[in-house]
């Protein structure tokens, strides 16, 4: 690799802009010839910008024993009068081996030693260290910068992503760092320390952004699970109708700002109502007893842990969606509320009933998103079907992406269309109907006597 300089005037202005380039050998063993590729742009370096290109070198001399910094500057520019300590290069001369990526991996970094988390880790894994001739912080760290810059597979960071990244060099370690056995170890060696890192990132939270911890979001997700995971304990079925993999299912307690407290991997048939109450008894011993509000979605909480949150001494309130029996045993009672504007476009209505209040809401601002939605998957399925009727593919084939525009569309929009298709055949002198709105095939004969189908 070197570095190529190119020259352009404009605006009776010279301008010089730098890239990286390798050469690369294309073409057949005996017609090969070199192409140069361009691994990275630079951008515009000209005189009006000295500021800017002036690159430091730092330099060993050996007569006086010590460092000194020196100013680059290309081999056709004349080094300025007050650049007493500089030195000139041929650009044509200079090349780039082993190119890795520094300026992401060691914002990572920094973000691990602003959460204190090296000195956090050092400490929970000195023990597990003595017998080790690698840190284990130091791989957890490698792990950690991988998730937050180019998630990956622990194999893919030891067989590319390490030597593509400039980890080894921020971590102080050779590629023993990255062996793979050893990633995969890694994360064993911390579960035990789940309970002590949550607590430790609450602490630093709150003293570098005064987080509050009042109101807390939960919510569940479900992850695949393919291979030889299948076999783990936790796996369980599908809930998403994924009957060719198994899952996992992961509860997370987070606030408003994204902040994680806790979280907790579940058996893969884990019903949802059953998860709240543990968690309300883990964040209370954690974090202590407070008022707090907690977020859910309508399917978590049961009635009768709803009920224990409104009567308990610990003072927990709670905002979930209504069911809609509740929706339909109240809806005589909100009709003849009136609206009170709490936003520019939202409006509600509040009726109390039980020790509870409800909130009906109206946003003008979602009504419009949502018809925007369902109007931009209407007009993709009919550039769908229009496709097919130019194309006019053969009966099966017509079914079938039909079928796969159905699925993409979902039901709001599909019920809105009413699609027939007509296919005339001379030779026999008939015309067959089929109503796709229920996937049946009728024949009629040209005198319209039926055939069935």
């Amino acid at each position: 690799m070197f570095l190529r300089a190119k020259v352009r005037k404009k605006d009776g202005k010279e301008h010089r802009y730098f890239s990286v380039v390798e050469n690369r050998r294309v073409g057949p063993k005996q017609q090969k010839r070199m192409a140069q590729r361009t691994v990275l742009y630079l951008g515009e370096i000209n005189d009006g910008q000295e500021a800017a290109w002036r690159k430091s070198l730092e330099v060993f001399d050996e007569s006086c024993q010590r460092y000194s910094t020196l100013s680059l500057f290309p081999e056709d520019r004349e080094i300025p009068a007050e650049a007493s300590s500089s030195i000139q290069v041929k650009l044509s001369e200079m090349e780039l081996r082993r190119p890795r990526m520094f300026g992401n991996c060691w914002l990572g970094c920094a973000l691990w030693r602003q959460l204190q988390l090296e000195d956090f880790w050092e400490e929970k894994l000195a023990e597990q260290a003595k017998r080790e001739t690698v840190s284990w912080a130091k791989v957890l760290q490698l792990l950690v910068v991988n998730r937050l810059i180019d998630p990956g597979s622990e194999f893919r960071v030891h067989r590319q992503w390490f030597d593509q990244s400039a980890m080894a060099e921020l971590l102080e370690a050779d590629f023993a760092v990255a062996e793979k056995d050893r990633l995969y170890r890694c994360l064993d060696r911390i579960l035990e320390h789940q309970s002590a890192l949550f607590q430790h990132l609450r602490e630093r939270w709150q003293d570098l952004f005064q987080a509050q911890f009042d109101v807390l979001l939960y919510d569940l997700t479900s992850t695949y699970i393919e291979g030889e995971g299948e076999e783990i304990p936790k796996a369980g079925y599908s809930r998403d109708q994924r009957f060719d993999a198994k899952q996992v299912v992961i509860a997370l307690v987070s606030t408003p700002e994204g902040y994680p407290l806790a979280y907790e991997v579940l058996d893969g048939n884990t019903s949802d109502r059953t998860t709240l109450r543990s968690f309300l008894d883990k964040i209370e011993s954690s974090y202590g007893r407070a008022r707090r509000v907690w977020v859910m979605d309508r399917g978590i909480p049961t009635e009768a842990v709803l009920e224990e949150m409104r009567r308990s001494e610990r003072e927990i309130s709670y905002l979930v969606g209504t069911p809609r029996s509740k929706i339909r045993q109240y809806e005589k009672k909100w009709l003849d509320l009136p609206w009170r504007k709490v936003r520019e476009s939202v409006e509600v209505k509040l009726f109390a009933e039980a020790g509870e209040l409800y909130v009906l809401a109206k946003s003008e601002g979602r009504r419009a998103k949502e018809r925007a939605m369902r109007r931009k998957k209407l007009a993709r399925l009919l550039r769908k079907l229009r496709t097919m009727q130019r194309s006019a593919p053969r009966r099966d084939q017509l079914l079938l992406r039909i079928g796969a525009a159905r699925k993409e569309a979902g039901g709001g929009a599909w019920v809105r269309m009413k699609v027939a298709i007509y296919r005339k055949t001379c030779r026999m002198n008939t015309c067959r109907t089929i109503d796709l709105s229920s996937f049946r095939m009728n024949t009629y004969t040209k005198n319209g006597v039926g055939w069935g189908g």
